[in-house]
């Protein structure tokens, strides 16, 4: 069968859909190569590769470079966590992700950015990257955003989206006829900021969703794949700040906020799991899944300490999304595979500037 393609079981049951995808070794292996858009089974044949170095390089150019710190989610916070899985979590994957037992998470809360001196009480994207440290040397590792879309399908894409937003070096300004020339060629590249404009300052990191907008397949003991994408919803609920309180906060107000919630009433979240359907596209981070999709709660994270200070062990992590447990496997996005090259570059670049959180 190809992509999306879905089959009964054989005894006539309703189980769970099974989706087959090609598998992604191939995509892998190329990133390994230091090239950010590498082609991956389902990616357009026109997202020609784009040398890391040139990507980072080109992120600098348009973001800022602010020695030792991450070009992406520079103003962050380390904290630690443990996840516990569901039964239903364990029918639809063998990973020991979700054996039950309390799994050690290690917790990156973040602004949207590479500016560290973001300010915390403004519209716009927060992050909370997690790595899961597992049984027999596994890992798993993932990067979530306040946003259940991305602002770009493929690499070349980002690539072309921060060459267009890219100042000039006299005015300090981008010209804002690339901008408009990009705009109109890549519509669904603005539907994320459009989101995140939409919605109100977040409260606490630990009162906002955090999307995986990546599809991912989730396998079972008889093989059967399941495609979906996943959301962390805090259990206290998702709560906003209207203008006015948000000027009130500062700038400067999230780390704090957070030591004190998890001290006081703890932070946890649900991590739920979004089922793909026949036809659904899992492989494009600009497409929600529709609404009305079954969903499946995997487990829950509670939040159990926040750094005192810019220390942590997140702090030389970099949240490498191709970085799983068996049981677990990637789409055919071409968002994920080609992330691991610039993230090792990044990193580099941080470790010679004197990494910062």
């Amino acid at each position: 069968m190809g992509a999306n393609d879905m089959a009964t079981p054989p005894d006539g049951s309703k189980e769970r859909i099974r989706m087959m995808k090609p598998t992604l070794s191939t995509t892998v292996a190329a990133a390994a190569l230091l090239t950010f858009g590498v082609s991956a089974p389902g990616a357009a044949a026109s997202d020609d590769p784009i040398d890391a170095v040139a990507f980072v390089d080109q992120f600098e150019a348009t973001a800022g470079k602010y020695e030792g710190y991450r070009r992406s989610g520079a103003k962050g916070i380390c904290a630690t966590g443990e996840f516990v899985g569901t039964a239903e979590a364990r029918g639809l994957s063998t990973a020991s992700v979700f054996s039950g037992e309390p799994i050690p998470v290690i917790v990156r809360f973040s602004v949207g950015g590479a500016r560290p001196d973001a300010p915390d009480n403004v519209r716009g994207q927060r992050n909370m990257a997690l790595q899961f440290d597992l049984p027999n040397r596994e890992r798993w590792q993932m990067g979530n955003i306040s946003s259940p879309i991305f602002g770009a399908s493929t690499p070349r894409q980002l690539f072309e989206l921060l060459v267009s937003r890219q100042p000039d070096p006299e005015t300090g300004v981008a010209d804002p006829e690339r901008i408009r020339a990009f705009n109109e060629a890549n519509p669904e590249a603005l539907r994320q900021g459009a989101y995140l404009a939409s919605q109100p300052v977040p409260a606490s990191y630990g009162s906002v969703n955090y999307w995986g907008v990546n599809g991912y397949g989730f396998v079972n003991s008889d093989g059967v794949v399941q495609y979906g994408k996943w959301v962390f919803e805090p259990t206290a609920g998702v709560k906003g700040l209207t203008d006015d309180e948000a000027k009130t906060k500062g700038p400067d107000f999230l780390f704090d906020e957070l030591r004190q919630r998890v001290a006081e009433e703890g932070v946890a979240f649900d991590f739920n799991l979004k089922l793909a359907e026949l036809g659904d596209n899992v492989d494009d981070a600009t497409v929600p899944l529709p609404e009305g999709r079954d969903k499946v709660t995997l487990g829950t994270l509670k939040i159990t300490s926040v750094a005192e200070d810019a220390a942590g062990a997140c702090l030389t992590l970099t949240f490498n999304p191709m970085i799983m447990p068996e049981g677990i496997k990637p789409s055919a996005d071409p968002m994920l595979a080609a992330r691991a090259a610039p993230y090792a570059i990044s990193l580099s670049r941080r470790l010679t500037e004197g990494a910062k959180q």
